[in-house]
């Protein structure tokens, strides 16, 4: 990747950009219920302070800029700072610190990277998949540690996740998983119907179990980690969109691009998820897609305890889209699934229509989890962005071969406590020698590059949506 290809990629997006950001500025995603304010006592999501951090004005130099105040940037940052307090490291966002998908996710803290454990060990072999899965259980343990590290509560509710099915298809899917697990010799156990009602009332087949998880305010995390940063010397610029960025070469600096400045620094660190599109990164392809997720009032102690309350169990449906559930720390039942949506090339209209018709859809499906939801009121109603790759992996390397500029990105849904890991693994690489014995271990994530979709062309894209509408339609379907 040039200079001249990155800066002629940024120029020629810069007006649709515009155009797209402000379209999601304005349309109505809604409010995640842990907007701030809404959960007293925890960490705002909203910035290190109560004034935003300025834009981008002028000149800036760093030693370390970082691009996304998401948990994966503020992770980078706070591991970075932490490893080297001598660094001057300056995080830069879009808007503001957990205004994107960092700020509105459902919460679910569990085990899981990359595709399902089957198809994991037949692309990569039985060995690297259960190093894969093993590494998604230390990056939830992570996640809890480092509420208490920064001691900020963040909502968490420690215990289960169940993969659970009601469907022949999610029957024969976690059978497949299950068996693999136990050929790999790890603890995730098959549940029984019975099993699952003895942890939340609602009848579902079989399901997988995973010790390994927690529910927690992610929007708070996000806050708590960016106020850790500040404290630290962290220095934070808000509402700076990047435009384009120059690569140094030798020992001049990498330079990035705002509306109204720029930042040179020796290191450079692109949390920017599924924006990498938008700015012409050569990372492959990181769909964006919008997804959906809705949350009630505080619950009756009596349905608190049917849907898990006790255990602190939340439930991921089998089903690509089809519903999943979890309490929230004040009792809230949060749901989420339904269609995902690619934005790029659809109107506003049917952007909302599509938006609106998902909503619904989940709360027609809240209501039929357990009798006691017939009546409770739906409080919340929120979409965010997740980025998608083909393979279902995520990128966390280096952007054009140049060693001092990384990107993470591409989770695919199972981004809380991976993002963590992730800005650890840069910030761990940015200050020693990644190939050296002590190094990080690599991982099939750890790479420059996803599969590309050529989805500038409108029938890949007519493709793709035509795809997403099959899995909505088979989710809808799924009892």
């Amino acid at each position: 990747m040039t200079a001249r290809e990155v800066s002629a990629a940024a120029s020629e997006r810069d007006s649709n950009r515009d155009s797209d950001r402000d379209s999601e500025r304005d349309s109505v995603r809604g409010e995640p219920c842990w907007a701030p304010g809404d959960s007293p006592g925890d960490a705002p999501g909203r910035a290190t302070t109560a004034a935003p951090a300025p834009r981008i004005s002028g000149g800036l130099t760093a030693d370390v800029a970082v691009v996304g105040a998401g948990l994966a940037g503020l992770s980078t940052a706070y591991h970075l700072i932490e490893r080297d307090p001598s660094l001057d490291i300056v995080v830069v966002d879009a808007r503001h610190p957990a205004a994107g998908a960092s700020g509105r996710g459902t919460g679910l803290l569990g085990p899981r990277v990359g595709p399902a454990i089957d198809r994991a060990a037949r692309t990569f072999g039985p060995s690297t998949a259960r190093r894969m899965y093993l590494a998604s259980v230390a990056a939830v343990e992570r996640v809890v540690a480092l509420t208490e590290e920064l001691g900020a509560p963040c909502g968490l509710r420690a215990g289960e996740q169940i993969v659970a099915t009601r469907g022949a298809d999610g029957l024969a899917s976690l059978a497949r998983q299950a068996e693999t697990y136990r050929a790999l010799g790890l603890d995730v156990p098959v549940l029984s119907a019975a099993a699952i009602r003895e942890r939340v009332d609602v009848p579902y087949h079989a399901g997988l179990l995973y010790r390994s998880a927690a529910t927690l305010n992610p929007a708070a995390l996000s806050g708590a980690l960016a106020a850790a940063c500040a404290a630290k010397g962290v220095r934070f610029h808000d509402d700076s969109p990047l435009r384009g960025l120059r690569p140094g070469s030798g020992a001049a600096p990498t330079e990035l691009l705002f509306p109204s400045g720029t930042l040179r620094a020796r290191k450079t660190v692109l949390a920017v998820n599924a924006a990498a599109g938008s700015l012409g990164l050569p990372v492959g392809t990181v769909l964006p897609l919008q997804v959906h997720a809705v949350a009630t009032d505080p619950l009756g102690a009596e349905a608190r305890a049917a849907l898990g309350g006790a255990t602190g169990t939340a439930v991921v449906n089998a089903m690509s889209l089809a519903p999943y559930f979890r309490l929230s720390h004040d009792g809230r039942l949060v749901v989420g699934g339904g269609r995902a949506v690619h934005l790029p090339g659809l109107s506003p209209d049917r952007a909302a229509a599509l938006r609106t018709a998902t909503w619904s859809w989940l709360e027609e499906r809240l209501r039929l989890l357990h009798p006691s939801l017939a009546d409770v009121p739906v409080s919340h109603r929120w979409s965010g962005q997740i980025g998608m790759t083909l393979d279902d992996l995520p990128v966390v390397g280096h952007v054009g071969g140049h060693p001092d500029i990384w990107y993470i990105g591409g989770c695919c849904g199972h981004g809380l406590a991976m993002s963590v890991a992730h800005g650890a693994h840069v910030a761990h690489s940015l200050v020693e020698d990644p190939s050296a014995a002590h190094g990080p271990v690599s991982y099939p994530w750890h790479r420059d590059q996803a599969p590309r979709v050529p989805l500038t062309a409108r029938p890949a894209r007519g493709l793709l949506r035509a795809y997403l509408s099959s899995l909505d339609r088979a989710a809808r379907r799924t009892p």
